[in-house]
C-alpha cells in the first residue's frame, strides 16, 4: 500500500532509539524528509543522517525552549512541516510505592510525558496547519486508562497526554489537521527491556530476574509477546497518512490483547 508520504516533512521526538527511531526508518522508506529530535545522537540515527533524508536536531524537549528550537529547525531546512510524531517519552518503575514518588519525581514525569508534546504541538501547529492537511500522531499508552501504581505518576501524565489530543483534535480538525495516538503495551525497546529498564528495575526490587518479568510481561497479552516498535511505526505511519484521511480524535491501541476490557 502506497501510503503517498514521499516529499512529506516529518519531525519526530525522542528518534535515537526505540519507537522514534523504528518511526523514523520506515518514515525514511516511504520517502519522507525527517527532521529527528533527540537529547543525543545515537550511532543508529547517526548511520540515517549519513544515508540522506535525515537532519538530526539534538534539542532538550523537556526545556521549555526546546521544542520550538526544533521546529525553528524543520522550518529552515524544509520550509514547513507536515507530520508531528510526538513519541519523546520516559518512565521509572515506582518500586517503593506512591510515598516515595517526590514533588521533583512528577515534575520530571509530566515534563518529559506530557509537557514536552504539549510545547511541540504548540511550536509545530502554525506549520501544519499553513500546509491546509496534516497530521499529529501521538504515542501515548494503555496506562493512561490501564492505571498502574507501580507507574502512577506516568499513568496520570499518559492520561493527561491523551485527553489533550483529543480535546486538540475538536479545535483543528476544521483546519485541516488531524490528530490521533496510538496506545503501546509493553514494547521490545530498551524502555522495557534495558539494564536500567522497567524489567531490571523491577527485578532488583522483587528479588528475581529481569528475564523471568519480562517473559510474565509478555505473558500478560493474548499473543505472549511484547510488541515490536516496527509494528508500532507502521500504525503511526498509516495514521499520518492520506490513508487515514478521515480518522482524527481517535485512539489506536496495540498491546497483543493485554487490554480486556471493552
Amino acid at each position: 500500500m502506497d501510503l503517498h508520504l514521499t516529499g512529506k516533512t516529518a519531525v519526530v521526538t525522542g528518534a535515537s532509539r526505540g519507537i522514534g527511531l523504528a518511526v523514523t526508518r520506515a518514515l525514511v522508506a516511504e520517502g519522507a524528509r525527517v527532521v529527528a529530535g533527540a537529547r543525543g545522537i545515537t550511532p543508529e540515527l547517526k548511520t540515517l543522517v549519513a544515508d540522506g533524508g535525515v537532519l538530526a536536531v539534538e534539542a532538550d524537549l523537556t526545556a521549555a525552549d526546546g521544542p520550538a528550537e526544533l521546529l525553528a529547525a524543520a522550518a529552515l531546512a524544509f520550509g514547513g512541516v507536515d507530520i508531528l510524531v510526538n513519541n519523546v517519552g520516559a518512565v521509572r518503575p515506582r518500586v517503593d510505592g506512591f510515598a516515595a514518588v517526590t514533588d521533583e519525581d512528577w515534575a520530571a514525569t509530566l515534563a518529559v510525558n506530557f509537557l514536552a508534546a504539549v510545547r511541540t504541538t504548540r511550536a509545530a501547529l502554525p506549520h501544519l496547519v499553513r500546509r491546509g492537511t496534516a497530521a499529529i500522531v501521538t504515542v501515548s499508552s494503555v496506562n493512561a486508562f490501564l492505571p498502574d501504581p507501580l507507574v502512577i505518576d506516568y499513568s496520570a501524565a499518559k492520561a493527561a497526554l491523551s485527553n489533550f489530543c483529543k480535546s486538540l483534535s475538536k479545535q483543528v480538525g476544521p483546519r485541516g489537521v488531524r490528530v490521533n495516538t496510538v496506545s503501546p503495551g509493553p514494547v521490545a525497546t530498551g524502555l522495557w527491556l534495558a539494564d536500567g529498564g522497567v524489567a531490571a528495575t523491577v527485578a532488583r526490587a522483587a528479588g528475581v530476574t529481569a528475564e523471568s518479568v519480562a517473559e510474565q510481561a509478555a505473558g500478560d497479552a493474548v499473543t505472549g509477546r511484547f510488541t515490536r516498535p516496527e509494528e508500532v511505526a507502521d500504525l503511526v505511519l498509516f495514521l499520518a497518512s492520506d490513508r487515514a484521511a478521515n480518522i482524527t480524535g481517535t485512539d489506536v491501541v496495540i498491546d497483543g490483547g493485554l487490554v480486556s476490557t471493552i
